[in-house]
Formats: C-alpha cells, sequence, structure tokens
C-alpha cells in the first residue's frame, strides 16, 4: 500500500481548484484504491496481514491459471476508485486518513487516473 495522499494535493494545487471532487480510479484487476488511517503505519500492515489471511496466496479450490486469484480477491474487496471532496483547495479527508494506492501482485508497472470536475475555477 504506498500513500499518495500529498501527491494528489499537489496535483490539486496545480489545478487551482478550490472547490468540487477529485476521483482517483484505478485501471487493474490486481490493485485498487483506498482511504484509511495514515498516522499509524501498524494500521496498514494489520490490514494487509489480514487480507492475506482471508484471501491466502495459495488455496487448493482457486482455478485462476495465472495463480494470482489473491490478488483478485483483494483488489475487489479494497475497490478500484475513491471520490474525495475539495473544499477550498483542499482534499476534505479526515484528521487520520489518507489515500493509498494498493498494489496486490507485483511489483508491476501501475497506474491510476484522477479526474476533478471543479464547482467553479
Amino acid at each position: 500500500m504506498y500513500e499518495i495522499t500529498s501527491s494528489l494535493q499537489a496535483y490539486l494545487e496545480e489545478q487551482r481548484v478550490k472547490d468540487g471532487v477529485m476521483y482517483v480510479y484505478c485501471p487493474h484487476t490486481t490493485a485498487g484504491i483506498t482511504i484509511n488511517e495514515n498516522a499509524d503505519p501498524d494500521v496498514v500492515k494489520d490490514m494487509l496481514m489480514r487480507l492475506d489471511e482471508v484471501y491466502p496466496w495459495e488455496h487448493p479450490k482457486y482455478r485462476h491459471a495465472e495463480g494470482n486469484s489473491a490478488s483478485h480477491l483483494k483488489a475487489s474487496t479494497v475497490g478500484s476508485s475513491q471520490v474525495i471532496l475539495i473544499q477550498n483547495g483542499e482534499l476534505l479527508l479526515g484528521t487520520w486518513q489518507g489515500i493509498y494506492f494498493c498494489e496486490f501482485d507485483g511489483p508491476r508497472t501501475r497506474k491510476y487516473h484522477v479526474k476533478i470536475l471543479s464547482n467553479h475555477n
């Protein structure tokens, strides 16, 4: 899980948008976007630990030939996108919240897309 909050905020500042909505979307079936606590790194460790327990890398009933069924399951659980409100030029996040790009099968060359809809420029 890679925290991308600061890069998204920097992009927002470049765009000079004061109020609106930011959409962050991941076009990969084994990666996703989530919002969660960014103050304590153990939260990320705990999340990844539990995802590994719920979706182990190997399972005798997995049938996907590529061998990465766990990554697909984790990405579907996390989700492929997030919507963040923009208020006064800032991402409207809670005190402890950060935005994460989650890569469950890799490292691979990945990307995410950002779209900002502004109430006014």
